[in-house]
Parts: C-alpha cells; sequence; structure tokens
C-alpha cells in the first residue's frame, strides 16, 4: 500500500533530518515532498558558525604557545599537562552538549545529519580540545559540498593526523597508518589496493603533520621526494596527489556512495540502486548535496521496505524525542551519561571504523533503557545506572591514566545519579490535537510519532495513562508510545 503524503514527509524528516519537531506537525499533511526536501536544503545552505567551547584557560594557554611559536607539549610541566588534559575532557563533553543541542534546535537539520554522518565516517578519538573543534568545523562546513574538499581538509587536519599518527610518519622511517585508513575506510574500501600501495602512498603522506595551535605543516626535511608508484601511476608524489589518484577511482565513488545509501536509505543495499548513484556521484565530481538530491527525490526512497527499517542510533533517538517534546533539562550532564549507556558518545567512536550501527544498537540491557528513557524524562525517577566498562576509551590500552580516568568517570556516574529535570514545553505539542476526539487520540499520537505500525494494543497504552483529564491523557499516552520497541525505528 502506498504511503500517504504525511507519511512520507514523516519519513523524509527522520531521514533527512533528526525527526518532525512537534511544531511541524501540522505541515507534514499540507506540503509535498519535493518542497519540503527544498525548504531542507535552503535552510542548510548558509555556512554554519564555527563552535567554541574551549575553556578560557586553555584559550589563554593556546595564544601564548601561537604568540611564541616555539613552546611545544614536551617543555610543559607535569602540572600543566594534568590541567590542560582535565580541561580539555571538560571542554570536550561541552562540545558533545553543544552540537547536540544544534541537532534539535537548528533549522539546518540537513546539514547538521549529514554531518553526524560524516562523523561516523571519520572517525576520530582526540582529548584536544583544539583539534576536535577544528575537526568538527571542518566537517559542518563541508557537510553537504564536495567529498573532495571534505577529504583533503579532513586528512589534513590536525585531529586526524595525530589520531592516525601521521605526525611520526617520516622519510627513512613511514609510518602507515594514516595511508592505510585513508584507503580502506575513507575512500575505496578494504581489498581494493595492495600492501605495496598503501606503503607507497605512506611515502607520499611523510612529512605531513600539525603544530601544538592545530595548524597543518608540511615538513619538507621529513618528506619522502622519491618516486612513488600508488594503484598503478608513479610520480613523486606528495599527499595531496595520492588523494586526487584516490578520488579518481570509481571503486571511491561506489564505495562511499554504498555507505550513504545504508545510512540513509536501507541498510541491504539494492546495488543497482548503488551504483546509478555511484555512477551520478562520480560525474558530479563528488557533489554530495547532488548526491543526497538524487536519493531524497526518487521515487524509490518512499517505498514501504524502506520506511522504519533502521534502528535509530542512540544520538538519533534522544535527539528525536527532544524535538518532539521541546524542553529545558536542568542537568544536561545526564545526557552524556545516556549516551555511554545506549551505547553512543559524540567524538568518542569505539574505533577508526566507527560505530557498526544497526541490530549493534540493541542488546537486552540498551532495549530496556530506550524504552525508559522518555520516563526519565517526564519525572522525577533517578538515573542510577551504572555503565559498563568503557575498555574502548584508551583502544583496548589499559593504563594508569585511564584507570584515573575512569574513577573519574565513576564519580561523575554518581553525581548524575539524580532525575533529569526536563522541563518539558507541551504547548507546541499538545495544539497538534486540538479537536480530536478522546477515541481517536491514542491512534493519532502514534501517527505521530512512529513510522510503522505499532504492536501494542491501545487498550494497553490507556491502561498506563493518567485519565485524569484530556491533557494528562495526552502526555502520558505520548510517553508511553515512546518506550516502545517501535519508537526504535525510523
Amino acid at each position: 500500500m502506498a504511503l500517504t503524503n504525511r507519511q512520507k514527509n514523516h519519513h523524509l524528516m527522520w531521514r533527512a533530518g533528526f525527526g518532525p519537531a512537534a511544531q511541524q506537525l501540522p505541515v507534514l499533511d499540507k506540503v509535498s515532498t519535493a518542497s519540503l526536501y527544498k525548504a531542507l536544503q535552503k535552510e542548510s545552505s548558509k555556512q554554519p558558525e564555527y563552535i567554541n567551547v574551549a575553556d578560557n584557560y586553555l584559550q589563554g594557554l593556546m595564544m601564548g604557545i601561537k604568540e611564541e611559536g616555539r613552546k611545544q607539549r614536551s617543555e610543559m610541566s607535569k602540572e600543566e599537562k594534568k590541567m590542560i588534559q582535565k580541561k580539555s575532557r571538560e571542554s570536550i563533553k561541552n562540545l558533545n552538549l553543544f552540537w547536540m543541542n544544534e541537532m534539535v534546535n537548528s533549522n539546518a537539520q540537513l546539514r547538521e545529519k549529514m554531518a553526524f554522518f560524516w562523523h561516523g565516517h571519520f572517525a576520530c578519538r582526540n582529548l584536544n580540545i583544539f583539534f576536535q573543534q577544528g575537526l568538527l568545523d571542518v566537517i559542518r562546513r563541508n557537510a553537504l559540498g564536495s567529498f573532495r574538499d571534505l577529504l583533503r581538509e579532513v586528512s589534513m587536519s590536525a585531529a586526524m593526523l595525530n589520531f592516525l599518527n601521521n605526525n611520526q610518519n617520516k622519510k627513512d622511517h613511514p609510518n602507515e597508518n594514516f595511508a592505510r585508513e585513508v584507503m580502506e575506510l575513507f575512500t575505496m574500501g578494504r581489498g581494493n589496493y595492495t600492501e605495496e600501495d598503501i606503503k607507497e602512498a605512506a611515502r607520499a603522506f611523510t612529512g605531513w603533520g600539525a603544530t601544538v595551535g592545530g595548524e597543518f605543516v608540511f615538513r619538507k626535511m621529513q618528506h619522502d621526494n622519491g618516486a612513488k608508484t600508488v594503484l598503478g601511476k608513479t610520480g613523486n608524489f606528495e599527499g595531496e596527489e595520492v588523494l586526487n589518484i584516490l578520488l579518481e577511482q570509481r571503486q571511491t565513488a561506489w564505495f562511499i556512495t554504498k555507505k550513504v545509501y545504508r545510512f540513509f536509505v536501507n541498510e541491504q543495499a539494492d546495488n543497482d540502486k548503488v551504483q546509478w548513484l555511484a555512477d551520478r556521484f562520480y560525474k558530479n565530481d563528488y557533489n554530495i548535496s547532488l548526491l543526497l538530491q538524487d536519493i531524497f527525490t526518487s521515487d524509490w526512497f518512499y517505498d514501504e521496505r524502506n520506511v522504519g527499517n533502521r534502528i535509530k542510533s542512540p544520538v538519533e533517538l534522544i535527539t528525536g524525542i527532544q524535538r518532539m517534546l521541546p524542553m529545558k533539562l536542568q542537568n544536561e550532564q545526564a545526557l552524556l551519561l545516556m549516551q555511554r549507556l545506549l551505547g553512543q558518545i559524540l567524538f568518542y567512536p569505539p574505533n577508526v571504523a566507527g560505530w557498526p550501527g544497526g541490530r549493534t544498537w540493541i542488546d537486552s540491557s540498551t532495549l530496556m533503557m530506550r524504552m525508559r528513557f522518555p520516563q526519565l524524562i517526564n519525572d522525577s525517577d533517578i538515573l542510577n545506572v551504572k555503565p559498563k566498562d568503557d575498555d574502548d576509551q584508551t583502544m583496548g590500552r589499559k593504563d594508569e591514566e585511564e584507570t584515573k580516568m575512569n574513577t573519574k568517570n565513576d564519580k561523575l556516574n554518581r553525581r548524575m545519579g539524580k532525575p533529569i529535570d526536563a522541563e518539558i514545553d507541551w504547548n507546541s505539542y499538545l495544539k497538534n490535537f486540538d479537536g480530536i476526539a478522546r477515541e481517536q487520540l491514542v491512534d493519532i499520537i502514534s501517527q505521530n510519532l512512529l513510522e510503522v505500525k505499532k504492536g501494542v494494543a491501545n487498550k494497553i497504552i490507556t491502561e498506563y495513562t493518567d485519565s485524569s483529564n484530556r491533557e494528562n491523557f495526552i502526555k502520558t499516552a505520548t510517553i508511553q508510545v515512546m518506550s516502545t520497541p517501535e519508537y526504535q525505528l525510523c
């Protein structure tokens, strides 16, 4: 059965954004999908502002380093290093919350959703707040632009160069880590190059590094000037030339397109459609906006088999609820714990490949916590669950510093063992149900919240609602529907 216009728009808002906001619900019936997508494009056309949440102490220190032009990390005292680490971790938490707030409240939903995709594609862990801010800015600025520009800027970012050890990539002592991940994860995908290609490409990236202030630097004396052969081409290549060689490969267009398709359309990729999209992506010189337009304006995007087939990532789940139920959080730090409990902390991917997604989001503990989250927002229930030990914090390496870090995390978790204290602005949401008969409310609420048919009978939902008055009924029925397994899908 074909989808209604409203269902199509609801689907579009979840895939090209983080779900519809409460005030957008009335529009979904009236506007066409083509018009809605044009509106999403227009709202995301402006360049985003740089997000700077770095602590004043760190900003002052960084300014001093830039002015001196010589003070490196090795020259800092042990106390300075500890203070920097502490304040940088706190700043990264603030960066996490700031960006999540943008996902919830920004009208540039398409840009932020695409930036979220690239955040997982170019997975990077780095405890330097300036490096992370710089990388996020690169991703958000280029999210809808040219993949060619995005790849180059990410590859030259201090965050990625340090994360993938390219500061240690020097003539006569090449470090292959950066070159390997650029090929395997960022462009062509595993199996489409040889070990010799990696070795030769690593030589081309020798000398690429970044200053302590986060600026890209090419150290000529550390660069291998000899001839290299990469994917059948030979020359005295430097890093950017290798990136261009990778982009000349149609396999790169296929690899990126398939990953985009699996994220935005269906995890079970239709290879014929992927090929058609990839050919156009390649022909359009990796224009990301045109690729998305090909997807979101196609008829097949709105096929029933592509609707409600994705498990929401933890970030999508948390932000989607906040968009539907506008709220002011008294305890924003609880969102960090919730991300950890559900298995996705912004700026802390599990490894260089990012979050695997799909069914990995769900297990016996995370499913129960997912369905409990709406209840936690709506009442004074205490969030006192201790998350699993995050061995990924150091990529499987346990050391003294990490033990101290986990101890601090445990203390933070205990402090966050209190209500989320969300002050929900119900007015904009409740307006959507004016004039709806009482016996129809649960069905209409479900239509507004779910991408798939609900599996829980209205009678069961009604048993757990507050029927003292119409307003309380709508509020509690909404929370109950958000607490169903079906709400986990988009």
